[in-house]
């Protein structure tokens, strides 16, 4: 008999994958390009949204990881299903709103798409960032019970701006534990899928964790593992991810989504959701549930394990 998952939960899991999303991107923002030692001279542990760092942010402000998030969920949404040129035109008009802060790499890939209308860049060893990774969630959201669907998205949507195969195997992994974590399954499952990942791709390797946080889609992914893996808890989670330092935004948005996901809203600091947007918050929250209900599972279709 097909594994049915309660509905109710997935919804709730899934609200709780973008509100994580948006709460590791404003915790993380604060600390982004630090170093460790520095985060620590600081202000010891960093467990508070605060805003500040290099963007001087507002409290509860976030940056490009949940901005692409929520547009290219709108692009699904709006559309009613995954379609790439419709999510590429999206993104491309978030550019045209001059956000504070964007990737080279993703900036070159849009401004290719809008010049030329191609829907993927040629391959390059350049590509190799978390451009593509962070901004998985409403891929994976609207392909629940479906994993090929969300093999096919993954890479589309990563190459429109990022064409590097570590890229690809990123945004495709991230959507796999999503998948797992929406659909409530045990974190023994999600570090069985880790474990195989990694056997295929050493370069994502994070037992023994090397410590290293930055850009670079192999480091961002084994940070946000390592932590994921080995922490109780959303907070715990959250918290260790960010105080790596380096691209503490986007890991904290890839970790706070999958871990948003398994532990549920319900386990997430009170403080850290008043201190977050409202707006980004209320858009979070409805996008969720209506990738969702846009989903194969949302259609009735059994999930694909």
């Amino acid at each position: 008999m097909p594994f049915r998952p309660d509905m109710d939960d997935v919804r709730d899991r899934a609200r709780g994958a973008f509100l994580g999303l948006a709460l590791g991107d404003a915790l993380g923002a604060t600390v982004e390009f630090m170093l460790p030692g520095e985060i620590r001279a600081l202000q010891g542990v960093h467990r508070e949204i605060t805003g500040g760092g290099w963007l001087r942010l507002r409290p509860g402000a976030v940056t490009d990881d949940t901005q692409m998030s929520i547009w290219m969920g709108r692009a699904i949404a709006n559309g009613g299903g995954w379609d790439l040129r419709r999510s590429a035109v999206h993104l491309a008009a978030w550019l045209r709103t001059g956000p504070a802060d964007v990737g080279n790499t993703v900036r070159r890939g849009l401004r290719r798409f809008v010049v030329e209308g191609t829907l993927e860049g040629e391959p390059s060893p350049g590509d190799a960032g978390n451009g593509a990774a962070m901004r998985m969630l409403p891929v994976a959201l609207a392909t629940l019970a479906d994993h090929e669907a969300m093999r096919r998205a993954a890479v589309e949507q990563g190459r429109l701006t990022h064409h590097h195969p570590l890229s690809d195997a990123a945004c495709v992994h991230v959507g796999e534990l999503l998948h797992l974590a929406c659909l409530g399954l045990g974190m023994p499952r999600l570090r069985r899928a880790s474990d195989a990942f990694v056997r295929a791709l050493p370069e994502f390797a994070f037992s023994p964790y090397r410590g290293e946080s930055g850009g670079y889609v192999a480091e961002t992914i084994a940070t946000v593992l390592h932590h994921l893996h080995a922490s109780a808890s959303f907070e715990e989670t959250l918290v260790g991810v960010v105080n790596r330092g380096g691209d503490a935004d986007t890991t904290g948005a890839i970790a706070g989504a999958i871990a948003g996901a398994y532990h549920g809203p319900d386990d997430m600091p009170r403080r850290w959701l008043r201190q977050l947007d409202p707006e980004v918050r209320e858009e979070a929250e409805w996008l969720a549930e209506r990738l969702v209900a846009l989903s194969p599972l949302g259609q009735g279709e059994p999930p694909d394990l």
